[in-house]
């Protein structure tokens, strides 16, 4: 990350916070479809990001956590979305027909989807934002413990128990 950037970010100049933002937009997408499971949503909440970013640059004290900080803030703006709409979606029309256009196991591909999501919404909220974060966005317990504002070992133990709810759920009980 060019520090330098961010410094002039933080004096407002709109170009280097665009500049840093760019960098990584494919990894704030990602991030933010993860939460909202729906295209536009996700952009939505990413531009509701970018204004929080440039409202809120000079709030930033360490130069070095830009991408954290942003991380943060975009988790954030998914779960104020997420709470404004009060709606749960497990998988929607639009991710159906994005499917059918080219794949051949997508009728396999979709129930697994299902699958995962249902599951999911078996687990506390907390331990179901952890999985998604580690599992579906690759990112490590570090930053996950950055994002969300909670300790590494917070963190590891509702992976931890997360998946051991889920392998519960899947396999039940049976031993292996």
């Amino acid at each position: 990350m060019n520090v330098r950037l961010v410094k002039k970010a933080k004096k407002g100049d709109k170009e280097a916070l665009l500049s840093l933002i760019l960098r990584r937009k494919d990894d704030y997408y990602r991030l933010a479809f993860s939460y909202m499971k729906k295209e536009e949503d996700a952009l939505d909440v990413m531009e509701d990001m970018i204004v929080k970013l440039y409202e809120n640059i000079h709030l930033l004290q360490n130069n070095t956590s830009f991408y954290s900080w942003s991380n943060k803030i975009l988790v954030n703006c998914c779960h104020t979305a997420y709470r404004n709409k009060n709606r749960t979606v497990l998988l929607d029309q639009q991710v159906i027909e994005d499917k059918l256009k080219g794949e051949h196991n997508v009728f396999d591909q979709i129930e697994s989807e299902i699958d995962i999501n249902i599951l999911l919404s078996h687990l506390n909220e907390k331990q179901a934002e952890a999985i998604r974060l580690r599992y579906f966005n690759d990112l490590e317990f570090q930053t996950i413990a950055k994002i969300t504002d909670t300790s590494v070992g917070t963190i590891k133990s509702r992976v931890f128990y997360g998946l051991k709810r889920l392998h519960t759920l899947y396999r039940g009980d049976r031993n292996e």
